[in-house]
């Protein structure tokens, strides 16, 4: 492969070739102009580039895990998805616990697991509401889930 240019977006400089999906990983912090300090992890469900989640699962499990992590921690900042659509990114603010971050995303797939909705998914509160799968989200954490031991190990 010929060199790959360095570019200013932190995830784009991570060669998607020797990572070992799933896994949490911290991806970068930012540091605000008063001390504050946003901590981006990297939540990598489906191996890159050989594996994909559907939209309708990456959105409802979106839904579901904005609205239930909020129910464990108040440093949350923001879950989105991966255009990739291989995870998330989830950031908190002033809060560098690796392992507190594994125990939450821990608890929230669990709670995905025992959802019997997706929150907002109506036309009001959603700006594509007919696109959810409350079973594929269910599905997506059950495999996160199944392999929580690995969720430390980044690289192959």
């Amino acid at each position: 492969m010929s060199e790959v240019k360095k570019l200013n977006v932190e995830s784009f400089n991570l060669d998607h070739t020797k990572v070992k999906a799933p896994y949490i990983r911290l991806a970068g912090v930012s540091k605000g102009i008063n001390g504050d300090e946003i901590y981006k992890y990297d939540l990598r469900f489906t191996q890159p580039n050989k594996e994909h989640m559907e939209m309708p699962a990456i959105h409802s499990l979106e839904h579901l895990m904005a609205e239930l992590s909020r129910n464990y921690s108040d440093k949350i900042v923001d879950i989105s998805p991966m255009g990739c659509q291989t995870g998330y990114y989830l950031s908190v603010i002033n809060h560098d616990d690796y392992e507190d971050i594994l125990n939450l995303v821990e608890k929230v797939l669990e709670d995905v697991l025992k959802a019997t909705e997706v929150p907002a998914c109506n036309e009001v509160q959603c700006g594509w509401a007919a696109s959810h799968s409350l079973e594929g989200a269910k599905e997506n954490a059950r495999k996160m889930l199944a392999k929580k031991s690995e969720w430390r190990n980044v690289f192959q």
